[in-house]
């Protein structure tokens, strides 16, 4: 008895977005679905400027210039949203 398994191919085919979520089709069927709150840079920017998205690192990354985010499939395949800036001390 054999299995067949399929190449998993992470890299981006599309991005779509919904009013509260981020979707990233990759070139392997699957599609990542996550709360747009994840990524404040992307809930805070216009539909314009989240439109305004570009393939990066050979396939495996979304860039989007007007607002300098950028995202893995790596990191959504994980589940990580983005990093939370730390406090600021005060003196």
């Amino acid at each position: 008895m054999g299995i067949l398994a399929l190449a998993a191919d992470e890299r981006v085919v599309d991005v779509k977005f919904a009013k509260d979520t981020l979707s990233v089709d990759l070139r392997d069927g699957r599609t990542i679905t996550v709360p747009l709150a994840w990524y404040p840079r992307l809930f805070n920017a216009t539909m314009a400027q989240r439109k305004n998205w570009r393939i990066a690192g050979g396939g495996y990354g979304i860039h989007w210039p007007e607002v300098d985010e950028d995202l893995s499939t790596e990191g959504l395949l994980r589940g990580a949203p983005a990093p939370r800036p730390s406090p600021t001390k005060k003196a």
